[in-house]
């Protein structure tokens, strides 16, 4: 309003200055024409300074405008860039993003290498340093592409490729079903990464569209060239990674259903093997059963007698050899190569594995032979070491026998009750005794006693006689009964079992050798018995002495040259005779 009030005052001034110059120059005319004109020129004026008023007014205005633009242009940016900020952060540890800058570099470096090269071909008047530097940045760029190489097609490398899915072999037996679902798995696990993949591509690219969004309008309100060139590069990033996309859709979709044919394949094969495998089970269990139904029916024939035993070892034997039958002929899909490997493998397995054939070769040779059985009482030397026991046990690489209290016991191990191993293959090579072989149950024992020169020897050997056919007359009846069965088996010469008495003349006496037959699993009780029964016998008699380590030294003459034992009888008279003379 101050400003128009200023107006009107000055041009009230500039009209009442033109006035009074009229009034001087002119000479009295029409009135009435002259202001008629004078009208016409302030309004004129009046026009002219209101639209001047009006352009200042619209110019101002138009200042305001622009700052406040300018205000919401600088707040709109700011808040432009804090997205693209965010979205920077979001995708700074982004993979696909790492392996698009080695893309990137790839085309970087292979303009540079092409560059060089060009470089090399136009230069001719160059110095050989020069041209030994180009070559070596040659090389040191082919380096760099060969590291890089498998980004020389693919914005992401060899992500692109889907796992490969290999060529599985069939499954021809159980332990092929657990390789089988690990490779299941395996598939399984290539398929989710691979659809991971593609999710991972399709929002990479849905984020790098709204940061180029974001960039164009940032480039509307300030058009920088940073700007310009992010958002070029933003684009041609955001076509590339639309071209993978596109690519790996479709390769998913393709490769999917690869791995699901393959899959359905596997799961096909594990079906058929876990029902061969039922068949196997059900074969094994009926022939389990028959073998039990078997040993049943004989067990009421065979009752508690040792041949239960081995009939028992034989249908277990059969039992186990038919089941590896049944499974050697499903699993084996061609029998005779397996044959013709096991020819070729031969000699190497007979060397490696001598001892092992040779005990199954021996556990054959004592079940048909019936040389050694179950319960048997036997006796094994083996350099220089004796064990006597019974037989617990006869399986296809060892015998095992438990040792019992005897006279090997008794003088050479001073210990027993133990286990022994034995391998069948001893039987070939070392002395196995069996003390009740063929039904046998007795053997032959001996106990020795010695006599002085002077006793009556004659008579010695005919109480220890007595004595033995009255303490074995048991044994010696069930041994001529044995005997007579052997007959039929072996030629039999010397069948004497009645108890004999030898006599021997020995440095220190006359050793009386009693033998007698006595039980093989007690021989010991029976020796025991007799032992004390003979020695005291022979106490009893005045002309029996017992002979045992002395020395007698005689200094003066004496009536008792032969000790106290001389006392009891007269002494011969011829060497009584004998020592007075000395």
């Amino acid at each position: 309003m101050i400003k128009k009030i200023l107006i009107l005052v000055l041009f009230s001034c500039f009209v009442f200055a033109e006035e009074e110059v009229a009034s001087i120059v002119l000479d009295k005319k029409d009135k009435a024409e002259v202001k008629q004109i004078e009208q016409k020129i302030i309004t004129d004026k009046y026009d002219e300074a209101q639209k001047e008023l009006e352009l200042k007014r619209k110019q101002e205005l138009q200042e305001l405008k622009t700052k406040e633009l300018d205000m919401q242009n600088i707040a709109q940016i700011n808040i432009l860039l804090e997205k693209i900020s965010k979205i920077d952060f979001e995708l700074k540890d982004n993979i696909l993003l790492k392996r698009y800058s080695n893309y990137v570099s790839y085309s970087k470096i292979s303009a540079e290498l092409a560059s060089l090269k060009d470089s090399l071909k136009r230069k001719n008047n160059v110095s050989e340093e020069q041209v030994y530097q180009l070559h070596n940045k040659i090389r040191v760029k082919e380096n760099e592409l060969e590291l890089i190489n498998e980004y020389k097609g693919s914005p992401i490398g060899g992500l692109i490729n889907p796992p490969e899915i290999g060529v599985y072999e069939n499954i021809t037996n159980p332990f092929g079903i657990i390789n089988a679902l690990s490779h299941i798995k395996k598939l399984e696990d290539n398929k989710k990464q691979f659809k991971t993949l593609d999710k991972e591509i399709d929002n990479l690219s849905i984020r790098l569209d709204e940061e180029l969004v974001l960039y164009l309008e940032l480039f509307n309100l300030d058009q920088k060239a940073e700007y310009k060139e992010k958002i070029t590069f933003l684009d041609k990033q955001k076509k590339d990674f639309s071209m993978v996309l596109e690519i790996v859709t479709t390769t998913e979709e393709v490769y999917t259903r690869k791995l699901e044919q393959v899959i359905l394949e596997i799961k096909n094969q594990i079906s058929q093997q876990i029902q061969k495998m039922l068949v196997i089970f059900i074969i094994i269990v009926v022939l389990s059963i028959i073998a039990f139904l078997v040993k049943l029916a004989l067990k009421k024939y065979f009752s508690q007698n040792e041949n239960y035993y081995m009939t028992n070892k034989i249908i277990n034997f059969t039992l186990v050899f038919l089941i590896i039958m049944v499974l050697l002929f499903s699993y084996i899909d061609n029998v005779s190569y397996l044959v013709t490997i096991l020819g070729f493998a031969s000699a190497g397995i007979a060397i490696a594995l001598k001892d092992w054939f040779m005990s199954i070769f021996g556990w054959m040779v004592i079940v048909t032979s019936g040389s050694i059985q179950v319960g048997d009482r036997i006796k094994v030397n083996r350099n220089g070491v004796e064990a006597v026991g019974d037989v617990l046990d006869i399986s296809l690489f060892k015998i095992t026998i438990r040792e019992d209290i005897t006279l090997t016991s008794y003088t050479t191990n001073r210990r027993t009750g133990r286990i022994f191993f034995i391998p069948n293959n001893y039987i070939f090579s070392e002395l196995i005794a069996n003390y009740t072989h063929s039904g046998l149950r007795t053997v032959w024992d001996g106990i020795d006693i010695a006599i002085t020169f002077d006793s009556n020897h004659k008579k010695a050997q005919r109480l220890a006689r007595e004595i033995l056919k009255h303490y074995s007359k048991g044994y010696t009846d069930i041994t001529r009964k044995q005997l007579s069965k052997m007959r039929n088996k072996y030629q039999l010469r010397a069948t004497g079992v009645e108890p004999r008495v030898f006599t021997f003349v020995e440095p220190h006496g006359i050793v009386i050798s009693s033998w007698y037959l006595t039980n093989s699993y007690a021989a010991l009780v029976l020796r025991s018995t007799i032992s004390p029964e003979i020695l005291d016998a022979f106490m009893k008699e005045d002309d029996i002495h017992i002979a045992y380590p002395t020395q007698q030294i005689n200094i003066n003459r004496t009536d008792n040259a032969y000790g106290p034992a001389s006392k009891r009888r007269e002494k011969p008279k011829d060497l009584e005779d004998e020592i007075i003379q000395r």
